[in-house]
């Protein structure tokens, strides 16, 4: 189907899409839950192939969870919530701050607190905002320019727009995601079917028709901010003329999930030998995982200078990417861009060797925490991660300069995380997590779970106007549909009991992505219990 086709098909369903009931609509995600999981183990396959990886190795388990289980779960998770089967949030919140509410959204379900046991997770309101939930959007069109990185995204990013912004949804396809368009529409067949929602192939020329075409009411991307700033305002000389003069190429409304130089903060606490190299093994989890193609990639690693223990943290941190496995290079340009990063920085430490698309993973260590350095500045989007020291003296301290640190210095507001131990003072880490100008904030774990929990808010922090976009503006996810979000907040224990899905080595990967899939596609007790076995087993 050409782009102006698929317009034509989903605009003139827009107002029946406008006035279906909320029960009608959760029977449609109830229905796609079960198209979906019948073929959740053909998405898995293609997205090996698309990837490089064998459909029968490893990293079958990985795009089972990247795609198909995550996206079940935020079937299952708007459901619950149109039917009025999830637990009202209103009534929970709390007080974090001067005309500040937080609303608790997770554990909400038992079998939440099996799989995810210590973890919780807030939705954090604008200031002076009430939780209230499930707002009317403007209804009309949306163009989602769909990722190429992860491929649950296209289709959650089209669940936003149908469930919360109330329009039916054209998705391009990223050329790199281009193999998956037969699956996702059979994925999400009753709402293809129903005219609500089309999936169209191509590149800037498809693109360009569904973004100005007069039925097309909004537009949302994933991608980086150059592909924003070519929407917005256009390209070459005359694009940077235009955003300079404030002159929109594209007048509609853009929401948009970019990318970011995602910190990890570590608290310069004293650590036990094991809390080291489990939490150095998790944070190259978060360096290698999906080949490091996601924008919540750790980036930049900021320790204290003055921590007795960080040669031993970075130590781990060197022999864990060592024992990563390497991946396929296969999102373009990711060559060329580990290769400026590694030629900017001579102190630049490798971990395997490229060979048949395969790229060592790169350490860079002690890069300066000054205004404008690369590593700061700019997401490499491809195995490299760096690490900076800053001068402070004492946990505390720590916090404290390496809040404004990363919002300041550190591009991006998309997610960043903290490590720091039990004994680490309550009241200066809550600060720490109010301060965090990021739509994502983790203690102690990956802030990617925040992508996929689906309770939870992903995307940038409120804010940045079109001229310096960023990270983005607008939120995705959100199942409970609350109103005015400002960033989630997603807390774990310092000592996992189970071994993170994260983690390079992962013993049981390919069970557990398969088995989670099964699980979110339909819950129960049988599911859990292989599901557990695979998780425990790790």
């Amino acid at each position: 189907m050409e782009p102006s086709q698929a317009i034509e098909r989903v605009a003139s369903r827009a107002g029946a899409w406008r006035e279906m009931g909320l029960a009608s609509r959760a029977g449609l995600l109830r229905a796609c839950g079960r198209s979906a999981g019948a073929v959740a183990g053909e998405w898995a396959r293609v997205s090996c192939e698309l990837k490089g990886a064998a459909p029968d190795s490893h990293w079958f388990g990985e795009e089972a969870v990247l795609g198909p289980a995550i996206t079940l779960r935020h079937l299952r998770l708007y459901a619950a919530t149109l039917e009025g089967g999830s637990p009202p949030l209103a009534g929970r919140a709390r007080e974090v701050g001067d005309n500040l509410l937080a609303v608790p959204v997770f554990p909400a379900a038992r079998y939440d607190r099996v799989l995810y046991p210590g973890t919780r997770a807030e939705v954090w309101l604008a200031p002076g905002e009430e939780p209230t939930q499930g707002r009317r959007g403007p209804g009309g069109v949306c163009a989602v320019l769909g990722a190429g990185n992860v491929s649950s995204i296209p289709p959650l990013d089209a669940l936003h727009q149908l469930l919360y912004e109330d329009r039916v949804v054209v998705v391009k396809l990223n050329p790199v995601m281009a193999g998956l368009r037969s699956v996702f529409e059979l994925a999400l067949v009753p709402l293809v079917e129903g005219g609500f929602l089309a999936f169209v192939e191509g590149g800037i020329e498809e693109g360009a028709v569904l973004l100005h075409d007069e039925r097309v009411d909004a537009v949302h991307l994933t991608g980086s901010h150059h592909t924003f700033d070519a929407v917005v305002w256009g390209t070459g000389e005359e694009g940077a003329r235009r955003r300079a003069a404030g002159e929109r190429l594209l007048a509609k409304p853009v929401t948009a999930e970019l990318g970011c130089v995602s910190p990890v903060l570590v608290v310069p606490e004293r650590w036990d030998r094991a809390d080291l190299k489990q939490q150095a093994r998790s944070v190259a989890g978060m360096v290698t995982h999906n080949g490091s193609f996601n924008c919540n990639a750790a980036k930049l690693i900021v320790t204290s200078r003055h921590w007795a223990q960080r040669p031993a943290f970075l130590r781990e941190l060197r022999e864990a990417l060592a024992a990563a496995p390497l991946r396929a290079a296969w999102y373009p340009g990711a060559a060329e861009r580990w290769a400026r990063f590694a030629g900017r920085y001579p102190q630049t430490e490798s971990f395997g060797v490229a060979a048949d698309g395969l790229l060592p993973w790169a350490f860079i260590p002690d890069v300066a925490p000054a205004a404008g350095e690369l590593a700061l500045t700019e997401e490499s989007f491809c195995g490299v991660v760096a690490e900076c020291a800053l001068d402070a003296l004492g946990p505390e301290a720590f916090l404290e300069e390496a809040v404004p640190f990363a919002n300041d210095s550190v591009w991006g507001t998309l997610s960043c995380t903290i490590l720091a131990p039990p004994v680490t003072d309550r009241a200066a880490l809550d600060r720490a997590v109010a301060g965090l100008r990021y739509g994502g904030v983790a203690v102690n774990g990956w802030a990617a779970a925040l992508f996929a929990l689906g309770q939870t808010t992903w995307g940038a922090f409120p804010g940045h106007p079109p001229e310096d976009i960023r990270s983005g503006a607008g939120w995705v996810h959100n199942t409970g549909l609350l109103d005015h979000p400002q960033k989630s907040v997603v807390r774990f224990p310092f000592r996992p009991p189970l071994k993170p899905v994260w983690d390079p080595n992962h013993r049981r990967l390919r069970a557990l992505g398969r088995s989670l899939a099964r699980f979110e596609a339909r819950p129960g007790i049988g599911r859990l219990l292989r599901l557990a076995g695979a998780a425990v087993l790790g």
